[in-house]
């Protein structure tokens, strides 16, 4: 039962901080620190994201895996080259899976 609450408890305080975000008033979301912060987030979140992803195993050892580094410089080619988010995307996954079927990941 701890468990549902908990879900209950997570899912109540995500509609909250949705509906906080749309009560808001538009003077405090126009301010140049507010949008400073909600253009600089998203980047930060998605790093960490790409770093977790890049560097763990799913624990709190760190690896460096040949295949995901190169899927990963793979990517950042694309997107020093422009590439829309989804050839992005596709390229790194793309070069990890080709390493990984040739042994090397």
């Amino acid at each position: 039962m701890t468990l549902w609450i908990a879900i209950a408890v997570t899912a109540l305080g995500c509609y909250l901080l949705k509906f906080a975000g749309l009560a808001a008033p538009r003077r405090l979301l126009d301010a140049p620190p507010v949008r400073r912060f909600a253009l600089t987030v998203p980047v930060a979140l998605l790093a960490a994201l790409v770093a977790v992803q890049s560097f763990t195993d799913g624990g709190a050892a760190l690896i460096a895996d040949a295949a995901r580094l190169a899927g990963l410089a793979a990517a950042a080619a694309a997107l020093l080259l422009r590439a829309p988010f989804l050839v992005v995307v596709l390229a790194a996954a793309g070069t990890t899976a080709l390493l990984r079927a040739a042994g090397l990941g």
